[in-house]
Order: C-alpha cells, then sequence, then structure tokens
C-alpha cells in the first residue's frame, strides 16, 4: 500500500480556509455529539527547552483514527518562539491501514485557525466588526487568515511584545489581504475597541484583562495549552460564558480555568459544554447581545485527522482530474 505523504508546501496549498474551517465544524460536532472519551494530550518533558506531545484519538464520522506526534522547542531562527515539528498520522477506520502523513506544523497553523473561525462564527455577535489579535506570531498570521472568511471585519489591531515583529507583520498582512491591519503596543485599547479577540501569544502571564473588554466581546482563548501557561486573568474567565472544545481537556489542561478555580473563583460547572454542542444547536452560544463570550481552544486530535481526511481527498480529486 502506497501511504500519501504531504509535506508543509503541499499542506498549506491544499487546506484552504473555508474548507478546513468546514471540516473542522463537522469534527467538533461529531465528537460532542458521539460522546465517547478521548485519550488526553500526553506531554512529555525532554529537557528545559524541549517537550514531546502524543494527541492520539478517533473521528468516527470521517472514518479515521490515529495520532499526532509533535516536538515543541526553541526555533533557533526565533529566539524567544518555538516550533511545532511533527507528523498527523491518520489511518482508515475501515482497513486499519495508514492513510495518510501529515507535516503537523503546518496542519497545526490552520486548522488551529479554523477551528477559532467555526467557533467565533458561532459565538460573536453577527455585527463585530473589529478583530484584536495578541500575538504576533504564526498563529497571529492564520488567524486574520480564517476569521476573515466569518465576519466582515472593518481592521484589526495586532498587538505584539516586539514592536518591530508585530509592526512588520501588520503591513504584511494589510498588503495581502487588503484588510487594515494596525500595530498597538496598547493592549487595553485594542481590548477596549473590539468586538472579537484572540490570545495566540502562549505568555506565561496574562496579557489580557477582564477590566479591559467590553460587554458583547467574543474571545478566543488560544495560545496556552497546557497548564502554566495564561493569557487571561481570572476576572474575565468569571465574567465570560465559557465554553471548551474538549470539556475534559479543559477541565484537566487549561490554565486559566485552573487558576480561577483554584482560587475558588468558579468551579467546573462554569465550563458549560462543547463548541461542537453548539454547532449541534443542543447548547445555546451567545444567550444576549451584552454577553461576553469564551471559546477555550486546548486543540484536538479530531480537528488534525479532520483537516488531514479533508486536504487528502483534495489530492486525491486532484490526481483524478489530471
Amino acid at each position: 500500500m502506497t501511504i500519501a505523504y504531504y509535506d508543509a508546501e503541499r499542506v498549506e496549498r491544499l487546506l484552504d480556509y473555508p474548507g478546513c474551517t468546514a471540516a473542522v465544524r463537522r469534527a467538533m460536532r461529531s465528537l460532542s455529539e458521539t460522546g465517547k472519551a478521548q485519550p488526553l494530550r500526553q506531554i512529555v518533558r525532554i529537557d528545559e527547552r524541549t517537550m514531546f506531545g502524543v494527541m492520539p484519538g478517533d473521528l468516527a464520522a470521517i472514518g479515521s483514527f490515529g495520532a499526532k506526534l509533535v516536538s515543541v522547542a526553541e526555533d533557533p531562527a526565533r529566539p524567544g518562539r518555538s516550533r511545532h515539528r511533527g507528523v498527523v498520522v491518520a489511518y482508515a477506520a475501515d482497513t486499519a491501514e495508514i492513510e495518510a502523513i501529515a507535516d503537523a506544523e503546518a496542519v497545526t497553523a490552520i486548522r488551529t485557525a479554523c477551528a477559532t473561525a467555526a467557533a467565533t462564527d458561532a459565538l460573536a455577535r453577527p455585527d463585530a466588526r473589529v478583530l484584536a489579535i495578541f500575538g504576533a506570531g504564526t498563529q497571529a498570521e492564520t488567524h486574520v487568515q480564517a476569521l476573515r472568511h466569518v465576519r466582515d471585519f472593518d481592521g484589526v489591531l495586532l498587538w505584539g511584545r516586539s514592536v518591530d515583529s508585530t509592526t512588520a507583520l501588520a503591513n504584511r498582512l494589510s498588503q495581502t489581504l487588503g484588510l487594515a491591519v494596525e500595530a498597538t503596543a496598547d493592549g487595553q485599547r485594542a481590548a477596549g475597541e473590539a468586538d472579537v479577540i484572540c490570545t495566540v501569544s502562549g505568555s506565561a502571564e496574562p496579557i489580557l484583562f477582564g477590566g479591559w473588554v467590553r460587554n458583547g466581546t467574543h474571545v478566543n482563548l488560544v495560545g496556552s495549552s497546557m497548564l502554566g501557561p495564561v493569557e487571561v486573568d481570572s476576572a474575565l474567565v468569571a465574567a465570560s460564558r465559557y465554553i471548551a472544545d474538549y470539556r475534559p481537556g479543559a477541565l484537566a489542561q487549561a490554565s486559566e480555568l485552573a487558576i480561577a478555580r483554584d482560587a475558588g473563583i468558579v468551579t467546573d460547572d462554569h465550563v458549560v459544554g462543547e463548541i461542537g454542542q453548539v454547532f449541534a444547536g443542543t447548547l445555546a452560544g451567545r444567550e444576549r447581545p451584552d454577553q461576553i463570550t469564551l471559546y477555550k481552544s486546548l486543540g484536538h486530535v479530531a480537528q488534525d485527522l479532520a483537516a488531514t481526511a479533508y486536504l487528502h481527498r483534495r489530492a486525491l480529486s486532484e490526481a483524478a482530474e489530471r
């Protein structure tokens, strides 16, 4: 049997944002509707600089199971930032054979943003016009790319620790997307003007605070995927309608939730449900216009498998047409 391999270049070509967003939406709905327990992400600390993550799971809706294997280590080319290196291995459920292997870094960069886009489409106000991104790395770029497909934003405010790199990214996105993207060093101003906020920084300490966020805002917490790093304070967690990608994962590994819970500010019941339930219509997302909604994205292998299956189908379709 020939196993299809998709390197980063092919992943980026085949994994278009609208198609990936739709695939991830279906996957997360299936995850919630099936109710089958999934293993939580396992993280092995190799040394002070390197972690190894294993994310196994299955996605019955598309007949696939598999795992993502990825290392997270500092990128020598970008001091202070990390890279994800690894693969997504997708098996066909009917034959139990490996169907496709894809570059995990490229898949993760796109599917994470597409999962956020799907959640934003379900939870943000229909009239949302200003997007704020906290962070200026790869996920900042892919999030702008993905979210512009679910809301007609008038502008984007981009906050990052480095003024130079944040300005460079804002200028590049403005030119390539024809969208007004402004770099700012004032996080409070960015949050105060935004209708949708995404935190994609992986910060060890809060960079976004509840007192900055207006009523009616939708917030996506993306950058922290394990206990330890926190991007927002407990006031914001407590003030929000909190919806997880996968509830058992959030209860065990969502750092911002854990800190608020340990302080006695919230309980496990604060996690009202999963985004897949919102997609299915069995859980209310936004209940009223002035509510702060929050989507916690830890990342789930169902998203990786769905993205890999989608790009594999596109590749097979292209090959059949030739």
